[in-house]
Order: structure tokens, then C-alpha cells, then sequence
């Protein structure tokens, strides 16, 4: 299929020869085509088609054409809209940590970019960024450890695919803050018990935090 640049101009092109828009509504569209906003899209777009070139059929591209284009309606109406960020993978490791999963019926998040590391230096990711596929394979919906497979797993470079919603993040954590200062009430009021406390479940987030810096395990 023809890159989503040509397709824009084709586009432009037609609408302009046949007089389906009045011009200030043909104005406002280049406008927005030619925007910052419409560059991330694209970008995403062709992410998207050079990963399913490789692993997919019609359907499959079709199906995720569609949901591509949804979230390029949710950008336009305010949200934020998907960014590829590429990360060269080295012995330092990746700079930055996740947060969540299925198992905690949330989103995986980067919770942390640690300072001074890659994805600190290389500056496109964000604190509040949703994960959203790692190298083509999306995590949306899965469970934390598919995450970090994934991210141990890349060879060379990482190309993430991350929507910034700090919000969700902030509730997220919230989420978790009340669940472990119930568990230290808890703790607090019955040490006399003989049998002790477990500790470090999955909803307190222990488990599924992970950190990707100075590990040579993760290269």
C-alpha cells in the first residue's frame, strides 16, 4: 500500500479538483494534515504497517487500521495521541521503569525515567506514558511479566509504541498507596497473631514493578 504521505496528497488532490469542500474547509483540513499531531499519527501508522507487512494478513491489518484510526479521532477530540519512541539497547540497560498489568486491572505504565539514563538522554519517553507495544507486539490488556519479556528479549534497539495519560498513572499509584497502608493497618493491629503477615503481593505493586537500568541480564 502507498505511504500515508502520499495518500494525504492524493487526497488534498482530489478534493481540491472536484470541489467536494469549500475552500476554508479545504484550508482547515491541509491545516490539520500538515500539523505536529498528524506527524505522530502517521508515524504510528507506518510503524504499524511495516510490523503487519511481517506477522499479518489483510485481517489482521484491517482490524488494527481500524483501531489506529479510532485512536487518531480520540487524539483530534483532546486525548492524547500514540508516539513511537526508539531506545538503543546497551549494556546500561534501558533507563526507565514499568508499573502494572492485567493482574492489577490497569494499563502498563512507565512509572519512572530514571535520571541520567537512556531514555532520560534520548528524551522521548515520559513518566505517565502507557506502554503500549513493545517491537510490533502489542501489551495492552496483558500481563506485566509479557512486558518485561519483551523488553529483555529486544536485541539491538527497542521501539515503543506510548500514549501520554499521566492521570491514570496518578490514580493508578493512589490505587496502590491505599492498598498497602490498609495492609500496614492490618499488620499493625494483629502482630500478635502467631501466623505473620505474607508480604509483597502483586497489588502492592512489588511484583510488578520492574526497573530496566545497569542489568546486564537485560540485554
Amino acid at each position: 500500500s502507498a505511504p500515508l504521505g502520499e495518500m494525504v496528497i492524493e487526497l488534498l488532490d482530489r478534493l481540491q479538483r472536484t470541489g467536494e469542500l469549500p475552500p476554508p474547509k479545504l484550508q482547515a483540513l491541509q491545516r490539520v494534515l500538515q500539523s505536529k499531531f498528524c506527524a505522530a499519527i502517521r508515524e504510528v501508522y507506518e510503524q504499524l504497517y511495516d510490523t503487519l507487512d511481517i506477522v499479518g494478513g489483510p485481517e489482521v491489518r484491517a482490524q488494527a487500521t481500524a483501531k489506529a484510526t479510532v485512536a487518531a479521532f480520540a487524539a483530534s477530540e483532546g486525548h492524547a495521541h500514540p508516539r513511537v519512541v526508539e531506545l538503543p539497547k546497551t549494556e546500561e540497560g534501558l533507563g526507565f521503569n514499568i508499573m502494572g498489568g492485567k493482574e492489577q486491572n490497569s494499563p502498563i505504565y512507565i512509572s519512572r525515567v530514571i535520571p541520567g539514563g537512556v531514555a532520560d538522554r534520548q528524551g522521548g519517553l515520559k513518566r505517565g506514558d502507557q506502554l503500549l507495544s513493545v517491537n510490533g507486539v502489542s501489551v495492552e490488556g496483558e500481563h506485566h511479566e509479557k512486558a518485561v519479556e519483551l523488553l529483555k528479549a529486544a536485541q539491538g534497539s527497542v521501539k515503543l509504541v506510548v500514549r501520554y495519560t499521566p492521570k491514570v498513572l496518578e490514580e493508578m499509584e493512589a490505587r496502590f498507596e491505599k492498598i498497602r497502608s490498609a495492609r500496614r493497618r492490618q499488620q499493625h493491629t494483629s502482630y500478635s497473631l502467631l501466623v505473620p503477615q505474607k508480604r509483597g503481593l502483586k497489588t502492592e505493586g512489588s511484583a510488578s514493578h520492574s526497573t530496566f537500568k545497569y542489568s546486564r541480564n537485560n540485554k
